[in-house]
C-alpha cells in the first residue's frame, strides 16, 4: 500500500504485523487470541497490534461482531509483500510468518526454481474458502474443456513437486477433482451457499484411503545398497503410506517403476514398486511410470 512505512517499527512488532496480515489475506478472519498465541504476548499487546495495523491500513480489516474476529476488508491491499513459496510454506507447515525481508545466507545453497507460480490473490481466495468452509464460483481453463465456470467446494491444497493443486468437490462434473491454482481465473467465494454431505471431504474416497507402498532397489541397478543408503531404507525397503489422490503425483515425481515386471530402464529409475497391485483403485496412478491398469485389473481378480 502507497505511503505506509514500516522502518520505525520494532522487527519483532512487523513480524506480528506480517502474521496479522497473512490471517486476514489467506484465511479470512484473526482474532486477538491468534496473536497471543502465536507470539506469547499479553492480550493489551496484541490489541495494539490490531490498531496499528488499522491505522497503518485503514480499509485492510473489519469486525465482524458475530464471529468476534476480525474479518477481510472489501479494500484489502496488502502492505506485505510475500513471495508465493514461502506463503504455500506458511499454509502447510506452519512457519515462515516473520515479515518478508531479505537476509544473508548462513551457507551458500541452491534448490530447484518452480516455473510456475500461483497468483496470490487467486490463491488468497481459495485458501479463505478451504478454512472458511464455503463454496467457490471460478473460471477454470482446462486443456481438454478450455474455459468453463464452475462451482466447487474446495479443502486442501497438493503440491505435485511441480505446481499446486487444490482438491474440491466439482459441482459441474459431480466428482471429487484437483484444479491447478494457476488455472484458476476470476475466484468468488459464496459464503452462505449450503455444503451438501455429499461434497464434502470425508466422502471423498481418494483423498479418505491410505495407499501403503513398498519401494525397493529397481532389480535393474548393479549397486542396490547405493540406493539403499540413499533412501534410508531398512532392510532393502522404504516402506510409504499416502494418500490414493496423491499417489500417483508421488511415483511420478520421483520415477518409480510401477510395472509388474519392472521393464522400464534408465537411470532415473532407481526405484520399483514391488507391490503393484496396491494401485488397483486409484484413479491417478496412470500417472505412475510404467503403471498398466489392465495388468493391475487382471491380477486383482
Amino acid at each position: 500500500m502507497p505511503g505506509v512505512t514500516l522502518a520505525e517499527y520494532s522487527q519483532s512488532q512487523r513480524d506480528r504485523l506480517a502474521f496479522l496480515e497473512l490471517r486476514l489475506r489467506f484465511l479470512g478472519e484473526l482474532q486477538r487470541r491468534d496473536l497471543v498465541a502465536r507470539f506469547g504476548i499479553q492480550a493489551a499487546a496484541a490489541t495494539r497490534d490490531l490498531a496499528l495495523y488499522k491505522e497503518l491500513a485503514p480499509g485492510n480489516t473489519d469486525y465482524s461482531p458475530k464471529n468476534k474476529a476480525y474479518v477481510l476488508g472489501a479494500s484489502f491491499q496488502p502492505i506485505f509483500h510475500f513471495s508465493a513459496d514461502r506463503v504455500l510454506s506458511w499454509l502447510t507447515q506452519g512457519f515462515g510468518d516473520n515479515e518478508p525481508m531479505p537476509t544473508q545466507a548462513l551457507l551458500t545453497s541452491e534448490s530447484p526454481t518452480r516455473l510456475t507460480q500461483p497468483d496470490l490473490n487467486v490463491l488468497a481466495c481459495v485458501t479463505r474458502s478451504i478454512h472458511q468452509g464455503c463454496p467457490l464460483s471460478i473460471e477454470y481453463h482446462s486443456l481438454s474443456s478450455g474455459c468453463t465456470k464452475r462451482e466447487i467446494v474446495p479443502f486442501a491444497l497438493i503440491d505435485n513437486g511441480l505446481r499446486w493443486h487444490v482438491r474440491a468437490y466439482d459441482r459441474k462434473t459431480k466428482e471429487f477433482r484437483d484444479f491447478v491454482i494457476t488455472r484458476i481465473k476470476r475466484p468468488k467465494q459464496l459464503p452462505g451457499a449450503p455444503i451438501a454431505d455429499h461434497e464434502r471431504s470425508d466422502q471423498d474416497n481418494q483423498w479418505t484411503r491410505i495407499v501403503e507402498l513398498e519401494l525397493v532397489p529397481h532389480p535393474n541397478q548393479q549397486h542396490p545398497e547405493i540406493t539403499e543408503m540413499d533412501y534410508g531404507m531398512n532392510g532393502g525397503v522404504l516402506p510409504m503410506n499416502v494418500r490414493a489422490a496423491t499417489a500417483g503425483y508421488m511415483l511420478r515425481q520421483w520415477s518409480i517403476d510401477c510395472s509388474e515386471t519392472h521393464c522400464l530402464r534408465g537411470p532415473e529409475h532407481r526405484l520399483w514398486l514391488r507391490n503393484h497391485l496396491t494401485l488397483y483403485g486409484v484413479k491417478n496412478a496412470v500417472l505412475a511410470p510404467g503403471y498398466c491398469s489392465d495388468t493391475v485389473s487382471t491380477s486383482a481378480r
